[in-house]
């Protein structure tokens, strides 16, 4: 079953997480969305919630000639993280990928700065984090993600999808304590196709989005 657009998703996976959050399950929690297409789901989540919402910039590295095929993923100043698997298996070194991995994260540092502009990254120490996305491929950039806020201290780290490939969501136990996937399709082959609408998120949207949820949410909310 597919969903009809982001919001919608971002909608039902709310309420997996708010029936957890009724149960105690979700002390001081904050939610990090990947952006871009991770920002309207997530945007529905820490509504739903009342919790805090910014984005964690993760930039793929893609398959030469074939970048839509995740192979790494670069986050802050972390070095950069291979599936070596996929390297060996595709004849490829580390080496290679430098130029890649370069213009990967001077975009990374682009959109960093265009998203968030002089406001500080959130503290995540002894907090639940939930980090958003719209869909679970590879599992490159979540995996990347996760093991960046791991080092961050946080309380709990969940990651939330409303769809995902199977064995990649079942890969995802390894890095965060929790994984919420409403829907793992056995034939499920790319994230867009199980919306209706998957038309890209642009950077304004992005904008706008985190713009009204500080302008909504409660000034005690941190």
């Amino acid at each position: 079953m597919r969903f009809p657009d982001r919001r919608v998703a971002g909608q039902e996976l709310a309420l997996r997480l708010v029936e957890w959050a009724s149960d105690g399950e979700l002390p001081r929690p904050v939610v990090l969305a990947l952006p871009r297409g991770g920002v309207p789901v997530a945007a529905e989540v820490a509504q739903a919630l009342g919790a805090p919402l910014d984005v964690l910039v993760v930039r793929k590295i893609g398959l030469p000639g074939r970048p839509e095929t995740g192979i790494g993923a670069v986050v802050g100043d972390d070095p950069p993280l291979f599936d070596q698997r996929a390297l060996t298996m595709l004849g490829l070194t580390e080496d290679r990928l430098v130029q890649d991995v370069a213009r990967e994260r001077e975009e990374l540092g682009r959109r960093a700065l265009l998203y968030r502009g002089d406001r500080a990254t959130p503290d995540v120490e002894d907090r639940t984090v939930i980090l958003v996305d719209d869909g679970l491929a590879t599992g490159a950039t979540a995996r990347a993600a996760l093991r960046h806020l791991r080092r961050l201290d946080p309380a709990r780290l969940i990651l939330a999808v409303p769809v995902g490939a199977p064995e990649s969501a079942a890969e995802m136990r390894t890095e965060a304590d929790d994984v919420v996937c409403l829907r793992r399709p056995p034939d499920f082959r790319a994230v867009g196709l199980w919306y209706d609408d998957f038309d890209q998120v642009s950077d304004e949207e992005v904008i706008e989005i985190l713009a009204v949820h500080r302008a909504t949410s409660s000034p005690g909310t941190s």
